[in-house]
């Protein structure tokens, strides 16, 4: 879990003579009619079948209106992670994660709960509401609201949505060299066929969802042949 709060101004400016012209992105709202301060939280990793699932939880400030924020999920890698840089610069924000453990003890729907309120937790000054991407309001500790779509529409979750995503993606990157057969760096976890093909051949490791359809398949697979070649 990290904690860190911003200076709450965002130093950005594009020089419009060196830019290259670009498709028109969504004006994202920042909703004046909500209490202050407010957060956004969004999430990442529900999907994957190994790792953590990582929430974050943004304050973001009026003067964040200049960055291109948008949803993590339209934008390239490397957009997300210049927009997180300056996110961590100027806005307060928390992180927090849900490990492999306790998304098999309590299912990821809950683990994703419990994520969402560490970072609400971890934020550097309490709120009087959280705002949720989904249509799911999980117990945060404080008053929220959900809003669907909200990645797309709400600036404060569409920073949250980035910084989740960015930090989930470092962390998977970093397990990678602890279990580098799996290529935990390239797809992040998720079930693409790649990933198929390493859990049918190496069986999980200590990073996989055992409660996940997928990975139990690859247990009992493995547990078969085992017993076959004895």
């Amino acid at each position: 879990m990290k904690i860190k709060s911003g200076p709450g101004q965002c130093a950005f400016q594009e020089n419009a003579q060196h830019k290259k012209p670009q498709k028109p992105r969504p004006i994202l709202e920042f909703p004046a009619e909500w209490p202050a301060p407010f957060c956004g939280v969004d999430e990442a990793g529900r999907g994957p079948w190994a790792g953590p699932v990582v929430a974050a939880a943004v304050i973001l400030p009026a003067s964040a209106r200049a960055l291109p924020i948008d949803d993590s999920k339209r934008l390239s890698p490397a957009a997300r992670q210049d927009l997180a840089h300056k996110i961590y610069e100027c806005a307060e924000w928390g992180l927090g994660f849900a490990s492999v453990e306790e998304i098999d003890r309590l299912n990821i729907l809950r683990a994703t709960g419990l994520a969402m309120r560490r970072a609400v937790a971890a934020l550097p000054r309490p709120v009087v509401l959280a705002v949720v991407d989904g249509n799911f309001v999980p117990d945060l500790g404080v008053p929220a609201r959900a809003e669907i779509g909200g990645d797309g529409r709400i600036a404060a979750i569409a920073a949250a949505s980035i910084l989740a995503k960015t930090a989930r993606d470092e962390w998977m990157v970093a397990a990678d060299t602890q279990f580098p057969s799996y290529g935990f760096d390239a797809h992040k976890g998720y079930g693409v066929p790649a990933h198929r093909a390493a859990l049918d051949r190496f069986g999980p490791c200590a990073l996989h969802r055992q409660s996940f359809r997928p990975v139990a398949e690859a247990i009992r697979k493995r547990s078969t042949r085992e017993i076959a070649g004895n």
